[in-house]
């Protein structure tokens, strides 16, 4: 736990109290401030009560006695309304802030040198913060990873001279960190999304371009339009800017080509990486990903040769294009962080002769994005809220499909249907391209049930052979 003793002795509302909103409570209480904190569901208040963090209706409360409301990154600050604690704040004239924000002030207060590495993006962003994490553990470094993946950040270790701190950080928690200020800042991508919590695409790039802004060092992707632009920015503000791209370009500082990694440096360009190598990290996606993880562990001092080895170690995520196993020559894939169109357009781009698990609740333009990737689809196999609406793209497209309704159903027909495909690696891929709250809790909820009916049916498989 880091002890945020930055409100020692004042008043502090805290809305949200999940994981990362206890551990918030947990860390300002240790560091001697009053916590009031509250949440809209009475479940998560008693909840709290019994982890020992004081409940305070703050619908009632006398907002002038505090000094901050520390906000849950779910709850609304701006679009498409300010949730009502953020009203009453703003009313008062009280500071609203988040988790990111008080790991800031703690990290400037006991280590300011200390290294912080801090990772955004609208995909692919966990993938490249774990990466980076491992590298840097697999080179003998002291490596804490968190925030917006895994361990709330104000539940790890505090900062210190030779500790890493490697923090994902979502556009919501970015929006609640004004001061926000890594000594490596990077910027995957940006393509539309959370326009619903954000307004318009021009308010969500300037909310993630604030987590570079300030970096002493920005790694800024240079693939789309928003981040060219931010990087011309900043270099005009005279920050050092190492740009990255996904193929080959005189203008990039990292790029990937041929499935190799090269940096451009001192000596001319040198191959960091070959990713043939490295299992976990299939795809063009993927090679970006690994193209952030070695230019900050280039600029933390790795060797190439630690980069590398960090590369082809790499185990991988959980539900981002994990390879659950296989029934001969079919492979299953549970890609079910894959929540939009851009997302799932990666597997459907790494992969052929795919069997398509797909659906839930539709994002913006639905799959009409993904087209031009059709022809690698033998069957789509159709689930949840946006079943029709899909059937009708791929209907046009004249994409064979099933619609399925469960994903249980979807899993088994896919198997079936593969097991008769004549190519290489028939692929069961379940990219949804969907939220999952119409019928999951999350992703991973959604993920783990696809997991389990995978090794259902390997283990199926495998003993009626047994039998043959």
């Amino acid at each position: 736990m880091i002890p945020v003793q930055s409100f020692a002795g004042r008043r502090i509302a805290l809305f949200g109290l999940g994981g990362s909103g206890i551990a918030t409570a947990r860390a300002l209480l240790a560091g001697g401030a009053e916590v009031a904190a509250w949440d809209d569901s009475e479940a998560a208040i008693d909840n709290a009560r019994q982890a020992g963090v004081p409940a305070v209706d703050l619908a009632i409360a006398d907002w002038r006695r505090f000094a901050a409301l520390v906000l849950a990154p779910g709850a609304p600050l701006t679009h498409p309304k300010p949730h009502w604690t953020v009203e009453k704040a703003r009313a008062a004239g009280v500071e609203i802030i988040g988790d990111i924000e008080l790991f800031c002030r703690e990290r400037r207060r006991i280590a300011p040198r200390a290294p912080f590495v801090a990772i955004t993006g609208t995909n692919g962003k966990s993938t490249t913060t774990a990466l980076t994490a491992h590298i840097l553990r697999q080179a003998g470094r002291d490596v804490r990873l968190g925030g917006n993946i895994g361990v709330p950040i104000l539940d790890l270790e505090p900062p210190a001279a030779d500790r890493i701190h490697v923090i994902e950080c979502s556009s919501f928690q970015i929006d609640l960190a004004p001061s926000l200020d890594p000594t490596i800042g990077a910027l995957i991508n940006l393509t539309p999304d959370h326009l619903d919590r954000h307004g318009t695409m021009a308010n969500y790039a300037a909310i993630k371009e604030r987590l570079v802004a300030a970096a002493n060092v920005a790694l800024v992707g240079v693939d789309d339009e928003h981040g060219r632009a931010i990087a011309q920015r900043l270099r005009r503000s005279g920050r050092r800017v190492v740009a990255i791209s996904a193929r080959a370009s005189s203008s990039v500082d990292v790029f990937c080509a041929n499935g190799k990694i090269f940096a451009r440096r001192d000596r001319g360009i040198e191959t960091i990486a070959d990713l043939a190598g490295a299992p976990a990290l299939r795809g063009a996606h993927n090679a970006q990903n690994a193209a952030f993880a070695a230019a900050a562990a280039l600029e933390l001092g790795l060797a190439k040769e630690e980069i590398a080895g960090g590369l082809a170690s790499f185990p991988g995520l959980a539900h981002r294009m994990e390879q659950i196993g296989r029934i001969d020559r079919v492979l299953f894939v549970n890609d079910s962080k894959a929540t939009n169109a851009d997302a799932a357009e990666k597997a459907l781009l790494t992969f052929a002769d795919i069997f398509w698990i797909l659906g839930g609740k539709a994002k913006e333009g639905g799959v009409e994005p993904l087209q031009p990737l059709f022809s690698r689809v033998a069957k789509a196999y159709l689930i949840g809220a946006a079943s029709d609406a899909f059937a009708a793209t791929l209907k046009k497209a004249n994409v064979a499909f099933e619609l399925c309704g469960t994903l249980q159903i979807a899993a088994g027909a896919a198997a079936r249907d593969a097991a008769k495909s004549k190519a290489a690696e028939p692929v069961v891929l379940l990219s949804p391209a969907c939220a999952s709250y119409d019928q999951f809790a999350n992703f991973e909820a959604r993920g783990d049930l696809f997991r389990a009916l995978v090794k259902e049916l390997i283990a199926s498989h495998c003993g009626a052979a047994a039998h043959v």
